[in-house]
Parts: structure tokens; C-alpha cells; sequence
């Protein structure tokens, strides 16, 4: 298989969590570093590790803890049980109890598909750090699990994820994905999606 990073695999530093002046690209790779887990890898452009999320024996958990390359919890998801299409709530720099805390951002799993409309789009609601105005994003996938885009309300787009091309234009395999996030954008907040949107499509 080809490698997922274009150098070396080394460690650095997490990305600025405010975003930067500059388009960001990420590649996402939807494996665990523990061996016989579950989880995800995320890889800067100069192959170094970034993120990492590691559920050990669980798939589709629960609680799923972003961390940075250390292992330094910088977000909880915790999936919240409704009837039907249930919801995902993130918390910032926490491994303790959330309860009667409120959540940095959610996830509502589309339920259009009742109405007849995108079955493939999800809603998501971010507080922000320390505002009282809540800001509204939308998940819009094309159908297959691996890509979708993540906009603003207006339609513009804050990031995007799609399957990793080789230098050649060869696609990789469904669990190598390459992650554009705009400029200014959260990196936390939009890797915190990224991490909901493979709960929901069982990739880790």
C-alpha cells in the first residue's frame, strides 16, 4: 500500500486550534496507532502526526477523546441516545464528567429524509469559546461515506474531505482521506466533525 503522509511520520506540535491565514490540507488516515483498534491518524503536509483518536477494542464508541499527539485530550464527543437519529455533542479540553455542562458544538444526524429532503445532510450547531451566540454549519455528503463538505449556512464552504489521490492522480483506499479546511478556519472544530461524521458512518 502507499504510504498516507508524503516524509516522515514523526511527531510535532498540534496545529493552531484559531486557525491560520492559509489553506490548510490534512490527510486523515481512519486507522488506530494501537494495534487491533480503532480510531484515526491525522498527518500534517510534512507527514508528522497532529491528532489521533484511539478506541482500543470499541467501534462506533460511545466517548471518543481527540487528542493531540502526546495523547493530551483536547475534545470529548459523546453521542447522545434519542429514538430515532440520535445526536453528538463535543466538549473543549475535557476527560471528566460532562454532565450539566454545555457542549462546545453539536451534531443532529439528518432527519429529512422523513420530509423528502438530503437524507446525506447534517446539522451542526458550535457555541464558539466563551460566545453566546451559537454559529450553524451543515454537513452535505454526495452519498458515499468517505467525502462530504462542510459548510456555512450560506452555503460556502469551510473544509472538505475526499479520498486521498496519489502524486500520479491514483485514489487510495476508503480509510486514507484528505482534509482542506479554508483559512481562519477552527482546526479543532472542524477535526471534531471529522471524528462525528466517522461515528456516523462506522469508520472508527
Amino acid at each position: 500500500m502507499a504510504k498516507v503522509h508524503p516524509e516522515s511520520n514523526s511527531s510535532s506540535p498540534p496545529l493552531s486550534m484559531a486557525g491560520v491565514l492559509r489553506r490548510e490540507i490534512l490527510t486523515v488516515w481512519m486507522k488506530s496507532l494501537v494495534m487491533n483498534g480503532n480510531g484515526c491518524t491525522v498527518y500534517d503536509s510534512g507527514g508528522r502526526i497532529v491528532y489521533r483518536v484511539d478506541n482500543y477494542d470499541y467501534k462506533c464508541s460511545e466517548e471518543v477523546y481527540l487528542m493531540d499527539h502526546c495523547g493530551k485530550t483536547l475534545t470529548k464527543i459523546v453521542r447522545k441516545k434519542l429514538r430515532v437519529f440520535g445526536r453528538w455533542e463535543g466538549y473543549r479540553h475535557s476527560d471528566g464528567p460532562t454532565k450539566g455542562r454545555k457542549p462546545w458544538f453539536r451534531v443532529g444526524k439528518a432527519c429529512r429524509i422523513l420530509k423528502g429532503g438530503n437524507p446525506y445532510e447534517h446539522s451542526v450547531t458550535a457555541t464558539g469559546c466563551g460566545s453566546s451566540d451559537p454559529t450553524s454549519y451543515k454537513i452535505v455528503s454526495s452519498g458515499h461515506k468517505s467525502e462530504y463538505k462542510i459548510k456555512d449556512m450560506a452555503g460556502g464552504l469551510i473544509a472538505e474531505v475526499k479520498r486521498k489521490h496519489t502524486a500520479s492522480g491514483v485514489a487510495l483506499g476508503d480509510d486514507v482521506l484528505t482534509l482542506m479546511m479554508e483559512p481562519n478556519v477552527d482546526h479543532l472544530l472542524m477535526m471534531g466533525l471529522v471524528i462525528v461524521c466517522g461515528l456516523i458512518n462506522n469508520s472508527m
